[in-house]
């Protein structure tokens, strides 16, 4: 089993603390992971790879600054919970954020159950805009703050649905099933998501990242920056070089080589 560097995985996110399986350490490092490593899709857009062994991600994420999407996250963070003992499984939610109404979307989504001595909560390091910056107790209709908004959790049959407080009322996020998954199924839901010619993450660019009590996203060339009051302040990207600068800057993510024919397809569209 491959062990990570832990020592480089706390200076990525810049983590100083104690290393004690406690629920402390586990809310240091939710708020941290997303803060410092961006979600984003570079490699399904370019067509390339989406490894999610642990060498291959111990190099991305860790060493060579790049970010992922949910599965590339929340396989890095189990390994590196698992690593400090804490006992994690993973299971799979089935999407509802920007859903139309009657959609019904395939559970593809990565989630990781922490079980703690304060019970079992949910950590997640990888879902993009809305992405958890604190672990939540996996307990339904209690409100539970987080560094960026309020959650809660509500019963749906055997499932949990994980809505998010917004100026105008609650809206879920998405429906976590209790069925803990094994590696071999997020191989398959990796390989759907990062290959399908109709996935949202081989046509369109994406990156997110929590900082501060902002949350910073971009969909092709168009930035949001979103208030705790609810305000958004939108920025249109013009240039490749701006493109480039804000992936940079607002997401702090080094960018693989090749990256110019993709940017100069986004733009041209």
């Amino acid at each position: 089993m491959h062990e990570i560097d832990l020592d480089a995985y706390f200076a990525r996110i810049g983590y100083s603390g104690f290393s004690s399986p406690t629920l402390e350490t586990l809310r240091h490092l939710a708020v941290l992971h997303p803060t410092s490593i961006a979600f984003e899709n570079l490699d399904p857009l370019m067509k390339r790879p989406v490894r999610l062994d642990l060498p291959s991600l111990e190099q991305k994420l860790v060493n060579e600054l790049r970010g992922g999407y949910c599965y590339e996250h929340n396989t890095l963070f189990e390994a590196v919970l698992r690593q400090l003992g804490f006992l994690v499984s993973s299971h799979a939610a089935r999407v509802q954020w920007n859903a139309s109404d009657g959609q019904v979307r395939a559970r593809t989504h990565m989630v990781l159950r922490v079980d703690l001595p304060e019970g079992p909560h949910i950590a997640d390091t990888g879902f993009g805009l809305l992405t958890l910056t604190a672990p939540l107790r996996l307990q339904a209709d209690v409100e539970q703050a987080t560094p960026h908004g309020l959650h809660r959790f509500v019963r749906v049959g055997e499932d949990y649905e994980l809505e998010v407080k917004l100026v105008n009322g609650w809206a879920p996020i998405y429906q976590l099933s209790l069925h803990e998954q094994a590696p071999a199924d997020w191989e398959v839901a990796n390989w759907f998501t990062s290959t399908h010619p109709r996935s949202i993450f081989t046509n369109s660019l994406m990156a997110a990242r929590p900082a501060g009590d902002l949350r910073y996203a971009l969909l092709n060339y168009t930035l949001k920056i979103y208030h705790p009051d609810g305000n958004i302040d939108r920025h249109t990207v013009g240039t490749l070089p701006e493109l480039a600068s804000t992936l940079e800057n607002y997401f702090r993510i080094l960018l693989p080589n090749g990256h110019d024919e993709i940017f100069l397809g986004l733009m041209n569209r």
